[in-house]
């Protein structure tokens, strides 16, 4: 896709991630990075007594794939003569259904703007992390990226 390419793209879906599997591991390896060790993620003895019935994976856990496996990079999306693609923050996030260990998710993006900048090529981006299974999204998310030309 070159960035002429972009506006026209609007309201489409342009990248769909592959599956990734949420692991105790995984979890763990979140919560020894950020310090988060509530039980509900990291003891799956006692999280099975709690309110979701086992343990599940940290909101934030969730949110960061988005800027590896889940990212628009990720998702096979390649823009043209760009020299660096950033993350340039998020409008709105909201984490709508638990993730339990063991659940696979992935990312549908839907790019929602094009704005031009000096130097660079602003694009907002809807995240939709699903739940194989689920009816619902474990998290939707919208992203904002510079890619720079």
């Amino acid at each position: 896709m070159t960035p002429e390419d972009l506006p026209a793209h609007i309201g489409q879906e342009i990248a769909l991630s592959g599956w990734v599997e949420v692991t105790q591991e995984r979890v763990d390896a979140f919560a020894a990075a950020t310090g988060d060790h509530q039980f509900i993620h990291v003891d799956p003895e006692r999280a099975a007594a709690g309110p979701f019935g086992g343990p599940i994976a940290h909101g934030f856990l969730t949110l960061s794939l988005l800027a590896g496996e889940f990212s628009v990079r990720g998702g096979g999306v390649k823009i043209e003569d760009s020299r660096l693609t950033v993350n340039y923050g998020l409008n709105r996030v909201r984490f709508v259904t638990p993730v339990r260990v063991g659940a696979r998710l992935r990312n549908r993006a839907v790019l929602r703007a094009v704005d031009p900048g000096p130097d660079h090529l602003q694009i907002t981006v809807q995240n939709t992390v699903e739940i194989e299974g689920e009816a619902r999204p474990a998290c939707v998310a919208e992203s904002i990226f510079r890619v720079y030309l």
